[in-house]
């Protein structure tokens, strides 16, 4: 019986404390107190361990694959990248049974755990090692109890000399299973410099290249990868595999497709891994993907989670879902908080995490798609950007296809809490993509609460003074009604008329220089206003209370004096419609701190945009059932690659 080894232990490509505790830690802390009632210890009620762990240093690291452990210290390998997801094999793989396989030298004792769903953890194994000589240390452990959840892992305690961890890994049975390749899809616009970095890891690991046939780099910027710095180095490193293809931008959708298209004609790859620009990775989550992939009961499109580029612990998202009511996504485990800082609570002790998390979509920051499905269901749907990788995650289920957001296998990336896109040029395409998926995917009629929660959400930006982006919600119900052939007929101009349609409002123009506004009403310079203030609200009365008053504002006139001078700078974090709607006037930052936009009511505006967005959302709401038709009838010929090619080759010979 032939196997495969599916994850390798590995620690940080450079020495950073920051991110080490993804990869090893120490002791857990004091433990809490024993929360268990005499009746409940009595009864074998695991304790859930809660404490925050001890933080290794850098300096114990070796190198990539190998660490010391000081003398009578303990070293944890029961970390996000190390332990093995057990309950994610076990429910989608084949595999019933792992072998962890350790080398290790010096003096110590090797522990080896599990966990539940519930988070309960229990020592299963356990070996001395006495020794300068390297000795291996094998464990069989079967799956048969992970049916919700759970890890396993195991420690290395150092005796009195000291220990090393020389290496170490998790292996299986192959099931006679041929062992895929991978070709890369990175698409980019103007991020030169991330990009020559992402190539360089991909090129970095050794066990990677024997698995990788080619990295194509859909450029669709004017500032190119082969004209920075390290360029050629990471070229060279990658061995020929690297395809550049420079290309109009046609956004996410079109670049993603540009190489699942690429990666179809050369017919070499089993896998398609789509990977965003601007992201770090972890090239050893590349292989377990692959390995996942090749050992799946069905063809499974495996996923990667998010960390924070700028908070590089914080494991940001660990996969989407889909509320088909409202037709709306949401990380997985929203419910329990937008995320986690796993430098602050360690995986074995944050009970969330053990929980198998089974979602409908995962992110196209990084994404292992079969080739077998592509050629099945298609590249992606010509949306530009934003809701391609739902959509597609949607459609791959509807053809028996589910998708994993896969443990262990993750990028580092800007998260979206750190820009409000729903207010700037994305708002056109949140709205009309969604509204697409939401005609292909929905299983209510009509979408469900979609029609409706997308005219309250007219209504409040209405409210805030962002005529900019109800023009553009409506400019995006206006091109939907227009039918799906416009989906790929305006892929490459739709961008420049957006930008037209901006430049025409108040709230759309940004200034970066913080004294580009006069002084808020008030203060010197400024005008006198009544009690200005920057609250949110209280409750759901006043909630409603403030949505009227809002509304019987926009038949007032505007206070003197508030188009030449702000009434209030509101900060990013207040900014939403219930502080917005007290005022007639106000500098609003952005959520990125990088400028700001000064909000001006106008009533003769609201009136107008208030008609109009009825008018379209009554047509939208009785004309949904024949639109979701004629979507759905020209599914194929959207998402098929002839389609994708006459895209592909109209928009290079405009662009030249």
């Amino acid at each position: 019986m032939s196997t495969r080894i599916v994850q390798r232990v590995v620690l940080p490509q450079n020495p950073d404390a920051d991110i080490l505790p993804l990869y090893v830690e120490g002791d857990l802390g004091p433990q809490p107190q024993d929360p268990r009632t005499q009746e409940e210890i009595d009864a074998g009620k695991e304790l859930l361990v809660g404490a925050p762990a001890e933080h290794l240093s850098p300096a114990l690291v070796i190198d990539r694959r190998s660490m010391t452990i000081d003398p009578r210290t303990r070293a944890s390998f029961g970390t996000y990248f190390n332990a093995f997801p057990a309950s994610y094999w076990r429910k989608w793989t084949l595999v019933d049974a792992v072998t962890l396989s350790a080398t290790v030298s010096g003096t110590g004792e090797l522990f080896v755990y599990r966990s539940n769903a519930r988070g309960a953890i229990y020592r299963v194994d356990d070996a001395y090692f006495d020794g300068a000589e390297r000795q291996t240390l094998t464990f069989t452990l079967p799956l048969d109890t992970f049916g919700d959840g759970g890890w396993y892992w195991f420690d290395v305690v150092a005796g009195r000399d000291g220990a090393a961890l020389d290496e170490a890994h998790w292996e299986t049975d192959d099931h006679d299973r041929p062992r895929g390749t991978v070709s890369v899809g990175i698409t980019t616009l103007n991020r030169a410099d991330d990009v020559v970095a992402l190539l360089a890891q991909l090129g970095s690991e050794p066990e990677l290249l024997e698995i990788l046939d080619r990295v194509h780099v859909v450029d669709q910027g004017t500032q190119h990868p082969d004209d920075v710095e390290g360029f050629a180095e990471a070229e060279k490193a990658l061995g020929g595999r690297l395809h550049l293809i420079r290309q109009a931008n046609l956004g996410g959708s079109g670049g993603f497709s540009r190489g699942m298209s690429e990666t179809l004609d050369e017919g070499v790859s089993t896998y398609h891994l789509i990977s965003d620009d601007d992201l770090r990775t972890e090239p050893e989550g590349i292989l377990r993907a692959v390995a996942f992939a090749d050992l799946a009961r069905r063809p499974t499109i495996v996923g990667g989670h998010m960390f924070s580029m700028y908070d590089r612990p914080y494991l940001h998202s660990m996969g989407e879902r889909i509320n088909p009511w409202r037709f709306w996504w949401a990380s997985v485990i929203d419910n329990e908080g937008e995320g986690h800082h796993l430098n602050r609570d360690s995986l074995r002790g944050t009970q969330i995490l053990h929980r198998r998390i089974d979602v409908d979509y995962n992110g196209w920051w990084m994404e292992l798609v079969p080739v077998s499905v592509i050629r099945e269901i298609g590249l992606s749907l010509p949306l530009f950007i934003k809701w391609d990788d739902a959509e597609y995650g949607l459609r791959a289920r509807e053809h028996g296809v589910p998708t994993v957001s896969l443990p262990g296998v993750a990028a580092w990336h800007v998260p979206w809490t750190d820009k409000d896109d729903s207010i700037d040029w994305q708002a056109y395409y949140h709205l009309r993509n969604r509204l697409v998926a939401g005609l292909l995917h929905s299983p209510f009629e009509r979408g469900g609460r979609l029609v409706r929660e997308s005219f309250y959400h007219q209504v409040r930006h209405l409210l805030t003074s962002q005529y900019s982006v109800v023009e553009l919600r409506s400019q995006a119900i206006e091109d939907l009604l227009s039918g799906p052939a416009h989906l790929h007929a305006d892929l490459d101009t739709r961008l420049g008329k957006i930008r037209a349609t901006r430049a025409q409002y108040d709230d759309a123009r940004v200034a970066k220089d913080p004294d580009a506004f006069p002084p808020p009403a008030g203060l010197p310079g400024g005008v006198l206003v009544k009690n200005p203030r920057v609250r949110g609200l209280a409750s759901a009365a006043k909630f409603t209370l403030s949505a009227g008053k809002g509304m019987l504002r926009q038949f007032r006139p505007v206070a003197d004096g508030a188009a030449e001078h702000p009434q209030a700078y509101v900060p990013a974090e207040r900014a939403g419609w219930a502080t917005l709607i007290q005022f007639d006037s106000a500098v609003v930052s952005l959520r990125d701190g990088t400028g700001a936009a000064w909000y001006k009511r106008q009533p003769v505006e609201f009136r107008r945009q208030l008609r109009r967005s009825i008018s379209l959302h009554q047509r939208l709401q009785r004309e949904w059932p024949e639109l979701a038709k004629q979507y759905k009838d020209a599914m194929g010929d959207l998402v098929g690659q002839d389609a994708w090619k006459a895209t592909f080759a109209r928009t290079e010979a405009d662009r030249t």
